[in-house]
């Protein structure tokens, strides 16, 4: 009896050294995953890029409602305005290349944040709250380089949503809008099963920081595109809509949400890419560029007919 209870003894107790072995490489691996995985570029390598690129562009921080966010601009401040918001998940890493694009840059003062949560603004502290990232972002429109008009939005994804709402909060700050695979219709997009289980804090923290963010993010979405649905009337300025025919994250009817609200838009013009699923800032960015200057042009003739308005409500 005793050497079976000795054995029974020495049995859980390898157990336990296995299990705790195992767990301590599970966090290894985590915190290793979490260096690497984080689709952002710090502001010296940001800086690097713009000298390879011969762009006239800085990194810069402002603080807003609590947070400290990051964004980088590019060219002359007396141009008009284009403000980029990234989707879910990204950072302002990836517009370095957009900015210099000859087309963009002859024709904007160019201007990129990090979401609250990604990039170099609070990485990994997500902001849930579409109505408050609106607010943060703000000061970008509201005080920096709004003296020259048409001021435009181009966000993608959940990016989109964004855009969507600083228009509808503050219509006097924004000319026009194009949104790529946006999200938009309350409930339709592709939510994954273990969206929820991985947002339990026993689970969240093994999660690598920029997927914390987006999971956040995608929990609470639904309920704030439904917030957002009496305010669609005031998006009173002319609007891009794109979208890849095989979307496999943002569902298509998202385009009909958009037409049957949108309705005080002067303009909307839905455009559906062949062949193309959801990474349309990735691969699109030919037709993105085309629209953003449509966009400009249908604000400019507004903004040049009635040179007063986007001042109203200040």
């Amino acid at each position: 009896m005793v050497k079976r209870h000795k054995k029974k003894i020495g049995w859980l107790r390898r157990v336990a050294i296995g299990f705790t072995g195992v767990l301590i490489l599970f966090i290894i691996a985590c915190f290793i995953f979490d260096s690497r995985v984080q689709f952002r570029r710090d502001d010296d390598t940001m800086r690097q890029l713009f000298r390879e690129r011969n762009l006239d562009a800085t990194v810069n921080y402002y603080t807003s409602h609590g947070r400290r966010l990051r964004y980088i601009e590019s060219g002359n401040d007396s141009l008009p305005v284009l403000l980029l918001l990234h989707g879910s998940p990204g950072s302002v890493s990836y517009y370095a290349g957009r900015m210099a694009d000859t087309a963009i840059r002859k024709r904007f003062h160019v201007i990129a944040v990090d979401r609250p949560g990604y990039g170099y603004s609070g990485f990994g502290d997500p902001e849930p709250s579409i109505e408050k990232q609106a607010a943060m972002i703000r000061p970008l429109l509201d005080s920096l380089y709004t003296s020259k008009r048409p001021v435009i939005i181009a966000g993608g994804s959940y990016g989109a949503s964004i855009a969507c709402r600083i228009t509808m909060d503050y219509p006097w700050l924004v000319d026009g809008l194009v949104l790529t695979g946006p999200s938009l219709a309350p409930g339709q997009e592709k939510y994954f099963w273990f969206t929820n289980i991985i947002e339990h804090w026993s689970i969240r923290w093994f999660i690598p920081r920029l997927f914390r963010s987006a999971n956040t993010e995608k929990v609470y979405h639904k309920k704030e595109l439904e917030k957002m649905l009496p305010l669609w009337e005031n998006i009173k300025v002319p609007v891009a809509y794109l979208q890849g025919e095989d979307d496999n994250i943002v569902d298509t009817t998202n385009a009909g949400f958009a037409r049957k609200m949108l309705i005080h838009a002067p303009f909307l013009d839905i455009k559906f890419i062949k062949g193309r699923e959801h990474r349309l800032a990735k691969y699109e960015w030919p037709a993105i560029k085309t629209a953003i200057i449509e966009i400009y042009e249908k604000a400019l003739n507004k903004t040049d007919q009635d040179p007063g308005e986007g001042e109203t409500g200040l």
